[in-house]
């Protein structure tokens, strides 16, 4: 009994040891039957162990006499249980011109330089099919014809044409700026800076017009109005009165001034600071009262106009001599042009022979 278990278990360890090294070649056509010149491709899959080595077979040009090969497919590698088996698949591409019915040889593989062989395939080619009772259907090859003309196809042609005469004239409009050196000559045009006190005057007109304490903006109206003299006063006199307190400007300006006009001056000054600072709500005679007394400080201050003095110019020219910059520039737009140039020569000769030849 026990000689019996033992040889059961040996012969299923040799089973399952030679079940485990078989090795399975298989071909296959997707085609039996093709007319000539039609393609048929033929599969070979080789079942083995991942640990094994499978060389295909390697054809030139036909599979055999009579049959072409066109093209021979990456082998494909499909891993199986675990990756202890593999199945390999390479695809050949064939073709005849020949009609028969071909035999095709089984293929081998050889797996750890021992040979293994696929199973035999056959393959029908066919002619196509001529209709030799009505002879007189049949006529020779036609003499070649000319394309019809198409506008369409000469579009790029004429584009090209039609730009060609602007690239030449700007072609040579640079090489002529390039070759010149002539200097660069700029125009400014220069805004004339009004005198202080006209400055001045024009600021207190704005405000005038726009009569702020009328609509409840006194705090604003008086900002403005000392922020136009103290403007005018660092213009005309020649220090900073926008940093400065009232009191200080006043100070300061005693020292250029009579004071009747300080005076009015610093009646403005104090209304300004009640009302910025305390809340005051001046009268509306007030507010024009200190208007006024602002243009005439201005007025009485001003500084006494040369009429022998030139008016200030209004455009400004400036002479300036070409950079390295420009010519680079110049260069560029020239070797751009000279490209598209010939660029655009050689497409219509090209366009042309191939009409014509």
């Amino acid at each position: 009994m026990r000689k019996c278990l033992f040889l059961v278990s040996l012969f299923g360890l040799i089973a399952i040891k030679a079940f485990g090294q078989s090795v399975t070649v298989d071909a296959s056509i997707d085609s039996l039957q093709i007319l000539i010149g039609e393609q048929a491709k033929i599969k070979l899959q080789v079942s083995v162990d991942a640990n094994r080595r499978a060389i295909f077979p390697i054809y030139k040009d036909t599979l055999i006499k009579g049959v072409e090969l066109i093209d021979v497919a990456k082998q494909d590698t499909q891993y199986l249980n675990d990756r202890k088996r593999m199945m390999i698949t390479q695809e050949y591409t064939i073709t005849s011109f020949d009609s028969a019915l071909y035999y095709l040889p089984p293929m081998k593989v050889m797996i750890d330089n021992k040979p293994y062989y696929s199973k035999a395939l056959a393959l029908k080619v066919y002619s196509m099919p001529v209709d030799t009772v009505h002879a007189d259907k049949f006529f020779g090859p036609k003499a070649v014809m000319n394309a019809p003309f198409v506008w369409s196809d000469w579009y790029g042609v004429i584009a090209c044409i039609i730009l060609f005469a602007p690239f030449i004239i700007l072609l040579v409009y640079l090489i002529k700026r390039i070759r010149d050196n002539k200097p660069i000559i700029r125009k400014i045009k220069v805004e004339p800076k009004l005198p202080p006190h006209q400055q001045a005057l024009k600021e207190i007109e704005r405000i005038k017009s726009e009569k702020a304490w009328q609509h409840g903006l006194a705090k604003e109206y008086y900002t403005e109005l000392t922020d136009a003299i103290r403007t005018y006063i660092r213009e005309r006199f020649g220090f900073n009165a926008m940093e400065m307190t009232s009191s200080e400007i006043i100070d300061k300006l005693i020292e250029f001034n009579d004071k009747e006009a300080i005076n009015d001056l610093r009646l403005l000054f104090q209304t300004s600071d009640l009302v910025k600072f305390a809340k005051h709500n001046p009268l509306m005679n007030e507010n024009d009262a200190n208007l006024i007394s602002a243009v005439d400080f201005v007025n009485e201050t001003k500084a006494q106009e040369d009429e022998n003095a030139k008016p200030e110019p209004t455009e400004i020219t400036i002479v300036e001599k070409r950079s390295l910059r420009t010519k680079i520039i110049l260069g560029s737009g020239i070797a751009i042009l000279v490209a598209a140039i010939v660029g655009s020569l050689i497409y219509i000769g090209l366009q042309v022979y191939n009409y014509f030849s």
